[in-house]
């Protein structure tokens, strides 16, 4: 019976769930295949947050604003790939949206370099681009950590600087028309490329490099929060003043987690890139942030495949239930139905009420196995 134990059972669900994953092609066709690679990096999304909300406590309302820079770093050098979003007749590798905004009559040579063309040539390289698109999320997340947490912000405090930067940060992207196609958003991008190979957004290819990426990252999430760095957290989020007492740095071990959710939302957002084919300041919108919190809420803030199955499987209900013709007209409604059972009748989240459920069956197959033994 010592098979039986919690930390198998959760063992056995990731198993689980990686298997799933990595079957579903053998079911769906190229059209669910492309819709549920993008449901799987809004699992990441739910990894993010439930590190970052869950483990460390801190409620970030602005992961979209992660998001979003990781999407757009690499748009930018998919932008470029492109034959067709090319300025014809430039010297310089920029993208065509930059004479459209142009002074009519302008040269196109010294319209490029009035417009921004420095910031588009290193993205031309698409190694560029995948690295920018860890190194800015990751950066933005240093320096903004770095100055809540050393001044102890915490709380409700950290939720609206974050929401305040990403509608910041959302309003300077729309903004910068000439510079990044403003509320347009960059469209018509070439296919991801890695050794010469082209991922097509409908390719299988392409579906296993999301999934094979999104389980890597739950492994390596489920590693690091099992490690003593991920216990100081989590006896942070319990106690900050008691951990503070023992020695610990607090907002070091702040900023790390902090700096690692939004490594994981940018890693996401160049995903998404990859299956959606576009990026857009929608991605810092308000209300797809807390999107990403209400998933985590739903699966469950502090189980990390929890808020990843939740991220999943509430995208799914939703793109059914608005499909549907009976339901077209209240889908939301049906939404926020789910959301409100969810928190009043499990308010640990799915992966809390299946935990407390398979707690009392370890507990009743224990006692049953005692009772033997004894007799």
């Amino acid at each position: 019976m010592q098979v039986l134990t919690r930390t198998n059972l959760q063992l056995a669900a990731y198993g689980l769930f990686i298997v799933v994953v990595m079957l579903l092609p053998l079911f769906m066709d190229v059209f669910w295949l492309n819709r549920i690679s993008k449901y799987l990096v809004f699992g990441m999304l739910g990894i993010a947050i439930s590190m970052s909300w869950g483990y460390a406590g801190i409620l970030n309302l602005g992961q979209g604003l992660f998001f979003g820079f990781g999407a757009y770093m690499l748009a930018m050098s998919l932008k470029l790939a492109s034959p067709t979003s090319l300025a014809q007749g430039s010297d310089e590798p920029v993208p065509d949206f930059m004479l459209w905004t142009s002074e009519p009559g302008a040269p196109i040579d010294l319209c490029c370099i009035n417009q921004g063309s420095f910031l588009w040539i290193p993205f031309k390289e698409q190694w560029f681009g995948v690295a920018m698109g860890l190194v800015m999320p990751t950066l933005i997340a240093l320096v903004l950590g770095y100055a809540m947490f050393r001044a102890r912000i915490a709380g409700v405090y950290v939720a609206i600087l974050t929401l305040a930067l990403c509608l910041l940060v959302r309003l300077l992207v729309i903004d910068a028309q000439p510079l990044i196609n403003g509320f347009n958003g960059l469209t018509d991008l070439g296919w991801f490329t890695v050794g010469g190979l082209e991922f097509d957004p409908y390719l299988v290819e392409t579906y296993y490099l999301i999934a094979i990426i999104t389980c890597l990252v739950l492994i390596g999430a489920r590693w690091l929060v099992n490690t003593k760095v991920g216990v100081v957290l989590q006896a942070i989020r319990d106690n900050e003043e008691r951990v503070r007492y023992l020695g610990y740095d607090v907002a070091i071990y702040k900023v790390f987690f902090f700096c690692v959710s939004a490594a994981i939302a940018g890693l996401a957002g160049m995903l998404y890139v990859v299956a959606a084919e576009f990026a857009s300041p929608t991605f810092m919108n308000i209300g797809f942030s807390i999107s990403m919190v209400v998933w985590a809420a739903v699966g469950g803030r502090w189980s990390l495949l929890g808020a990843c199955l939740g991220a999943i499987l509430l995208n799914v209900v939703e793109a059914t239930v608005s499909e549907t013709e009976t339901f077209v007209e209240a889908w939301q409604l049906i939404i926020g139905a789910i959301f409100l059972f969810v928190v009043l009748v499990m308010p640990r989240g799915l992966a809390g009420f299946i935990q407390q459920g398979a707690d009392w069956g370890l507990d009743w197959l224990h006692r049953r196995v005692n009772e033997r033994r004894i007799r």
